[in-house]
Order: C-alpha cells, then sequence, then structure tokens
C-alpha cells in the first residue's frame, strides 16, 4: 500500500485484553457476521426491519441484522459517503489538521459531527470506538487489508463491528472504486435518482471525456506523479493506483520509475537524485505531513527541475475521495493542466 507521511502525533493507549474482551461480550449484537449470503452490493437492506447483506472487495460476505445505521468509517470513505447523503458516527484517519481545520481527506463533512478515533497511521482508539456501538466498520483496501485499522489492534476492533472494504489498488481502477462505493452507499439507504448525484455522475462522464479530449489535443505530454518529504522525494509508478490506471486509460502519459521499493508504489530518491526522470508535469502528492510548493522551494533541485520552472505543478488527490461528485473535480483539472501544458522535458 502507499507510504503514509502524515504529521506525528503522540499515539493513543489501546484498551487492555481483559476491558475488550468485556466490550466484544457487550457489543456483540450490533455486529452480525460476516457469513451471510448476499448478492456483490444490491440494496439488500432496503427493508428496515430485514437483514442487510453487502458483498465487499475482499470477498466477504458482510451481513447485520438490519440495515446498520452506527456506522464508522475511514475518513476518505465517509466523505464519500456524506456526499451519498450516508452519515457516520465515527472516523480513522486524516481528518483535522493541526490548526483545527478539516483534512483535505474530510471533504464536505462538518468534522465537528463526527468522532475521530484515530487522525493519522496507526491510531484508532478502540473505547472510543466501542462506546459508540457500531454497527458496521467501512475503509479502503490497497492490498487485502483494512486501510488505516492498525494492526496491533485489528483484531480487537475487527471483533466489535462487521467490515466491509473498497478496493483502490491491485486490479481497481478509479471508475471502478466509485461504481462500488456508490453501490456501498445505495446498500445504505443512499438514493442514487437524487439530481445531485445524477448530475455528479454525469459531470463525472464528461470530465473523463475531457481528459481523453486534452491527451489526445497534447500528446507527448510526460507526467511525473510525485510526493516529497523532508529527506526523500517519492516518484511512484501510475501501475498501482485505481486513480492512475484510469488516468492511464485515458491517455495520460507517465513517467513510469524504474526501481520501485518494497510494495511496489513508488521509488525513493534523495533529493540529490530528484531529477533522475524528466516530465512536463509534476502531480505533486496533496495530502497532508507532504511538501507543498511553498515548502519545496527550499530544495534547490526540487526548483530546477523542468516542470517546476515552468509553473506545471499539479495538486495530486493521492487518495481520492470515491464519490463522483469529488472525482469529476479531479478529472476536470489533470484535463486542464495537460491541454495548457508546454513540453520541457
Amino acid at each position: 500500500m502507499p507510504k503514509s507521511r502524515t504529521s506525528s502525533f503522540t499515539r493513543r493507549g489501546f484498551i487492555a485484553a481483559g476491558g475488550a474482551l468485556g466490550l466484544v461480550a457487550a457489543l456483540a449484537a450490533c455486529g452480525g457476521t460476516d457469513s451471510a449470503k448476499g448478492d456483490g452490493g444490491k440494496d439488500n437492506g432496503a427493508a428496515a426491519s430485514g437483514p442487510w447483506t453487502f458483498k465487499d472487495d475482499l470477498g466477504k460476505e458482510v451481513s447485520t441484522k438490519s440495515k446498520p445505521k452506527n456506522i464508522v468509517a475511514f475518513t476518505g470513505t465517509a466523505a464519500a459517503l456524506y456526499d451519498y447523503g450516508v452519515p457516520v458516527k465515527g472516523v480513522f484517519g486524516p481528518t483535522k489538521t493541526a490548526d483545527g481545520k478539516a483534512d483535505v481527506q474530510a471533504g464536505s463533512m462538518d468534522i465537528s459531527k463526527v468522532e475521530i478515533l484515530g487522525n493519522v497511521y496507526d491510531e484508532f482508539n478502540v473505547e472510543k470506538y466501542a462506546a459508540l456501538q457500531p454497527e458496521l466498520l467501512v475503509t479502503n483496501t490497497w492490498d487485502g487489508t483494512y486501510w488505516y485499522v492498525p494492526e496491533a489492534s485489528k483484531d480487537k476492533i475487527l471483533k466489535l463491528a462487521p467490515a466491509a472494504a473498497i478496493s483502490v489498488g491491485g486490479d481497481a481502477t478509479l471508475d471502478k472504486a466509485l461504481e462500488r462505493t456508490a453501490d456501498l452507499a445505495k446498500s445504505l439507504g443512499a438514493d442514487m435518482n437524487a439530481q445531485t448525484t445524477v448530475d455528479a455522475k454525469a459531470r463525472f462522464e464528461a470530465a473523463a471525456a475531457k481528459l481523453r479530449e486534452a491527451t489526445k489535443a497534447n500528446p507527448g505530454v510526460k507526467v511525473l506523479v510525485g510526493s516529497g518529504s523532508a529527506d526523500l522525494f517519492y516518484a511512484s509508478t501510475p501501475d498501482t493506483s485505481a486513480d492512475l490506471k484510469y488516468f492511464k486509460q485515458l491517455g495520460v502519459e507517465f513517467v513510469t520509475p524504474e526501481k520501485l521499493d518494497e510494495g511496489g508504489f513508488f521509488e525513493s530518491l534523495s533529493w540529490e537524485n530528484a531529477g533522475k526522470y524528466k516530465a512536463d508535469v509534476i502531480l505533486l502528492d496533496n495530502r497532508t505531513g507532504t511538501l507543498q510548493p511553498e515548502e519545496l522551494k527550499a530544495k534547490a533541485t526540487w526548483a530546477e527541475l523542468p516542470a517546476v520552472k515552468a509553473g506545471q505543478i499539479t495538486p495530486r488527490v493521492t487518495e481520492p475521495i470515491y464519490s463522483y461528485a469529488k472525482c469529476a473535480q479531479i478529472l476536470e483539472d489533470l484535463a486542464k493542466s495537460i491541454q495548457n501544458a508546454k513540453k520541457v522535458s
């Protein structure tokens, strides 16, 4: 999975094993199991009094006795559900910045109305989670694991409520991840015929056409996907993330790094070697905790990159909010960048 390079916060303590067992027993009635049969994302929970089932992208048939209302989700997934009108009780993942504002991954959510169980990677307050009486946990998956669910406390967390994951890595592409997130939202009660949703999907499809047209109109523009930290510049491959694979299908020409780190997502370059790959446009990681253009000015090799000199830097939404409304904007911005780009590499 992509390396999380968020700011460091003091990690919250986890409840002791004995306490966890007590909480599991107390909440056993809330969760159900994930062994019941379902139909792969159709709205089996339409009847309020009937069971709810959903087949997630880990191949699990997730089931509860009735449609879940107490939902806890990874921040970006919660933001997508919010766009479809499905509220959540709690979130985990980058939600609030150091100055108290909403993190970019929180999207349009009012973060004052959700319980934040963890704000950085590997942070998840199990005790607060249990207190929410969760009926369903939702997150993404890059490699078959639950994104932002800490390995150390995973077993405790997954005992408290069923979990569903939507794939954003592996074979997934942006359009597929959007479709599956919409399937999940529909199963949880979202009205997919609402005008805002219909309009957002139409906007996304139009934006995809714009990006395809831009790549045809300005062929040969080389795009490098990068992320900056204090010591390293990370050059990402376009072949492992749902968004980049979809952009590639639409004709975007990416620079592919040669020596990928373990996990196969990016190549780590010292700042002295940041110019190893030449590009006309740089898609720069916009996540909190990564260096942004103002901060990167202090890096001499960054300033010498042809794309930087040309001012052809576009923010990359590295972990998209998988709603049509949010992803349409991503495609529109990229189409504009490629359409206006000059070849400088």
